[in-house]
């Protein structure tokens, strides 16, 4: 489904294809796009949460909207994605991945198959887009993919191992790529890696802890990452870090991690469970990390005091 505003001859300032674009960050960065005149593809599972999206981009002056299901853990449909994209429009100048799913529990509660498919999701998804759409910056000779990274990327905190495995995967994916690109003078590769944003993942992750995740302070609105996607696209760099963007506690607790690993890590359990996870019970799920499910309008969780679990 495309849509366009009039004048039907408005000329775009670039195409942009947003993947994770029905909620949080991605959605936040197609809002920001739409009003700078791009043409807008976004991306995710759920065809319902993207018409949302569509409509709101078109009423904040994009200059056309492409809706396109498609979930990354399936290759040869980002492929189809982005080929279709290249031939509705002409070309594709970014890429902003911003799509992921979380879990919540220690790897030994977490069900295998739960494990396996959120870092599918959330790493091998990266590749399949990555994959696709720098063939197409290669072939046209420009081109920039941004990558939503996070804190989690260079820190490892407890109850959370799949999103802390796919996050380190996915910087070292990244780090390669931005190396292997080079030979290719048009092409960029950029991370963003925030720590804590405000968007539904949290409350929407599988959890075999009884209860929900929540963001832990400092938090930061998603209309924030959006800019500093924004502003790696405009002067391309490597990475725009959780340190140098979005606080003084990310760069503590990087620094920590790294110079006092025993200090951290007796801390960090402790501070997680009671900043990291939601004060109400939840039923133990799947959440959304095998289907798409209706994003809840994101909100700062209090947190839950109380004994860590077993």
């Amino acid at each position: 489904m495309t849509q366009s505003i009039s004048p039907s001859d408005r000329r775009s300032a670039g195409t942009i294809l947003i993947t994770g674009a029905s909620s949080g960050i991605g959605r936040a960065t197609a809002h920001l796009y739409a009003e700078r005149g791009w043409s807008i593809v976004v991306c995710a599972r759920g065809r319902d949460g993207l018409a949302a999206v569509a409509d709101e981009c078109l009423h904040r002056g994009a200059a056309a909207v492409a809706v396109k299901p498609v979930d990354v853990v399936r290759g040869d449909d980002v492929t189809k994605v982005v080929t279709e994209v290249v031939e509705q429009f002409g070309r594709l100048d970014v890429c902003v991945h911003s799509a992921a799913v979380m879990s919540y529990g220690t790897f030994l509660d977490t069900p295998a198959e739960v494990f396996d498919h959120a870092v599918s999701v959330d790493l091998l998804g990266s590749a399949n887009v990555a994959r696709s759409t720098l063939t197409v910056f290669r072939d046209q000779e420009h081109g920039h993919l941004v990558v939503i990274g996070s804190l989690l990327g260079r820190i490892a905190v407890p109850w959370m191992g799949t999103y802390v495995t796919s996050k380190w995967g996915l910087r070292g994916l990244t780090r390669v790529l931005q190396q292997e690109v080079r030979q290719y003078p048009g092409v960029h590769v950029s991370a963003v890696a925030p720590g804590a944003v405000n968007t539904p993942i949290y409350e929407q992750a599988a959890t075999v802890v009884g209860r929900a995740g929540s963001p832990p302070p400092p938090v930061a609105e998603p209309e924030v990452i959006a800019r500093a996607v924004a502003a790696v696209v405009r002067r391309p760099q490597r990475e725009r870090d959780a340190d140098a963007v979005f606080g003084l506690v990310n760069k503590f607790a990087s620094a920590g991690y790294s110079l006092v690993p025993a200090v951290f890590d007796r801390l960090v359990g402790p501070l997680m469970w009671r900043f990291g996870i939601a004060r109400e019970p939840k039923d133990d799920s799947e959440g959304n990390v095998f289907h798409s499910r209706t994003a809840p309008p994101p909100r700062k969780m209090s947190a839950r005091t109380g004994d860590l679990p077993h």
